[in-house]
């Protein structure tokens, strides 16, 4: 028995690699990263600014395997003074048209550039004095008011990608946003309900949502959901409405 518990672990602990790895692949398209961690490196500049950046119809998220649509707006997003690599969130969640506050953290673990910089079709950055690129990672826990209903916690891990401009500002990296299956500011995670414990998978990400089922995104150059998840509160997605359901 204890053969076959150690197996299974080892089995699952192997799935949930190759699915990282695969996950990481499609985030960065083509590019690669070094090995070296150089979070130290970037502890003077503020990466709020990419986090705020995307519109809000552009930012998609499902809760549960059925994929059930979910609402998220980062309201508020400020560096702490005195822990530099730690950001104070204040924000609203949306499921079934139920809105919840939240406040929480993203606090940064892993900071690595890529081994070449790329500058965009007929490389259209190339004069503008980048100086380094990469991806940033992050743990997050957004608490939600256990007074307001079907509340819980949101937390896992986010991935971005930000470049650094000849201004010394980080800067969110939609260079390559025209290829297909661009998207950033992944969050990939769980959420956990207060009154039961039982948890759910739950990420988004802005213009394409991260570790979906096979059938649920079935466009090719941007985001459409199948007909199958219409019924999940995706009947009326439109790429371009405008809906400020967080006001």
């Amino acid at each position: 028995m204890k053969l076959l518990i150690w197996t299974l672990l080892l089995f699952t602990n192997i799935l949930i690699a190759q699915s990282n790895e695969k996950f990481l692949t499609d985030f960065l398209l083509e590019s690669e990263l070094k090995s070296e961690n150089v979070l130290d490196n970037y502890s003077q500049f503020d990466f709020s600014k990419i986090w705020e950046l995307t519109e809000n119809n552009n930012v998609l998220g499902i809760i549960g395997k059925e994929h059930q649509r979910l609402k998220i707006k980062l309201i508020s997003i400020k560096k702490d003074q005195k822990n530099p690599n730690e950001y104070l969130v204040f924000g609203k969640s949306c499921v079934k048209g139920t809105i919840c506050d939240f406040n929480g953290k993203i606090i940064l673990t892993e900071i690595k550039e890529v081994k070449e910089l790329h500058f965009g079709v007929d490389d259209e950055y190339a004069d503008k004095g980048i100086k380094s690129q990469g991806i940033l990672i992050a743990d997050y826990e957004f608490k939600e008011n256990s007074e307001q209903k079907h509340s819980g916690i949101f937390k896992g891990r986010l991935y971005s990608k930000w470049y650094l401009n000849s201004k010394n500002q980080i800067e969110y990296d939609n260079i390559e946003f025209i290829s297909d299956g661009y998207t950033n500011n992944a969050f990939v995670g769980i959420w956990k309900s207060y009154t039961t414990d039982k948890e759910k998978i739950c990420n988004w990400a802005d213009y394409r949502i991260p570790n979906t089922n096979r059938d649920f995104d079935i466009g090719a150059g941007e985001f459409s959901p199948s007909e199958k998840y219409f019924d999940k509160g995706w009947s009326d997605y439109k790429p371009m409405e405008i809906d400020d359901w967080w006001k």
